[in-house]
């Protein structure tokens, strides 16, 4: 008898569960990735060595409609990384912006390690003129492709090779539009304490087909004013971008490194006849040093704990072409010219499109530049050059879309 009623359940079970499943997700739009990185990073002592890790990460994203102008959006991101180097690569969360601790990283500081986190947790309603959304999402600044001085919030750094989706962040926003492309809103942006609360007002309008972009309020304590232009010049796309900011702790470990800095940027798109495709930016980064002798303690300071910036000096050119080989294959190409220390990242980089769901990249960085040395008193590494401190590396990186 025993063995009929749990016959009889397994089989209710098996017929109930996926129903109640199906009815559960009825509406809800399931999407996600699987993506496997591997990179070799070659020896350049002092500062460096010959290093090999392997980045494989699944994400699910999960989007419920719960009304007609309300939705959600949930996403889980599990990453696993093997490296030879603990020391020099790691797992670590997005904390900065983030009020919430949704995320747990496992086994750090050993050769293989993991990330769980949730990165998406929001609601959102939109009607025709107004969007709204509170909770853990993407938000992104500025026009500018390469290096976006706008992009105050979670920006990809210049040589990032995976930037489809951006790191979330616990936020509430508002956007009021009008017009054909005007638009104003404002965003709080939490931290991981009250200091790294951001609160920023944004309003956007196309005239003469000129995009105009203008943003201001507090940046982690700092209060700040940026501005953006983007139009055409015949065939040339021109975008033109600006921020300003007042420091805060200048002169203390882990503060501003200047009490007043400026991060600027003019970028030119243009399209050959031939199909090549050549983005060209000029970037002047305030807050960096002019010479290599000071790069170390930008290093440390505040714009690249936060991940406001990234790089180290204050002149640079930046270069991203693109070439259609066949259908399926494009070969893309980055180059970070540091104009004072005379120093480079070379990256070509093959894109392949195995289905329409499924691309391989084969990538190789060179770097350029004065090598690391060590004072002869202390022994401690002295950098001569920004990118000829860094070793030469390459790898692959698959993704699948589903």
């Amino acid at each position: 008898m025993r063995v009929l009623i749990g016959s009889l359940l397994a089989l209710w079970l098996a017929a109930a569960v996926p129903a109640a499943a199906a009815d559960l997700l009825d509406g809800v739009d399931i999407s996600g990735s699987l993506k496997s990185l591997s990179v070799y990073s070659a020896d350049a002592s002092p500062f460096t060595a010959e290093t090999v890790f392997s980045l494989n990460g699944l994400r699910l994203d999960l989007n419920p409609r719960l009304s007609d102008v309300v939705s959600a959006e949930v996403s889980f991101a599990q990453q696993l990384l093997w490296t030879s180097r603990p020391e020099l690569v790691s797992l670590s969360g997005n904390q900065v912006n983030r009020v919430a601790d949704l995320e747990t990283v496992w086994r750090q500081g050993e050769h293989f390690s993991g990330l769980t986190q949730i990165d998406r947790l929001n609601i959102r309603g939109e009607t025709e003129n107004l969007f709204w959304a509170l909770g853990r999402q993407a938000i992104g600044f500025g026009r500018i492709t390469l290096l976006s001085p706008l992009d105050v919030i979670a920006p990809f750094p210049p040589d990032a090779l995976d930037v489809d989706i951006r790191p979330g962040v616990d936020a509430l926003r508002v956007n009021y539009y009008f017009g054909k492309a005007g638009q104003v809103g404002g965003a709080v942006v939490f931290g991981d304490d009250k200091e790294h609360n951001s609160y920023l007002l944004t309003a956007g309008e196309n005239v003469y087909n000129i995009d105009l972009l203008l943003l201001v309020g507090s940046l982690r304590g700092r209060n700040m004013v940026g501005f953006g232009i983007a139009g055409e010049l015949g065939k040339l796309g021109v975008k033109l971008e600006g921020s300003w900011y007042r420091g805060t702790e200048v002169g203390r470990l882990g503060g501003d490194p200047c009490s007043r800095f400026a991060i600027a940027a003019v970028e030119g798109w243009y399209r050959f006849d031939n199909g090549l495709v050549l983005l060209a930016e000029y970037l002047y980064n305030g807050y960096g040093a002019e010479e290599p002798a000071d790069y170390l303690t930008v290093a440390t300071s505040a714009p690249l704990d936060e991940g406001l910036g990234f790089l180290l000096g204050r002149h640079y050119l930046l270069l991203g072409p693109s070439y259609q080989l066949h259908p399926l294959v494009t070969l893309n190409g980055l180059v970070i010219y540091n104009i004072e220390d005379c120093s480079a990242l070379v990256r070509p980089q093959l894109a392949i499109s195995l289905g329409d769901n499924t691309q391989l990249d084969l990538f190789w960085g060179v770097t350029t530049g004065r090598g690391a040395t060590r004072d002869s008193l202390t022994q401690l590494p002295v950098m001569q050059s920004e990118f000829g401190s860094a070793g030469d590396s390459g790898g692959v990186l698959l993704r699948w879309y589903f």
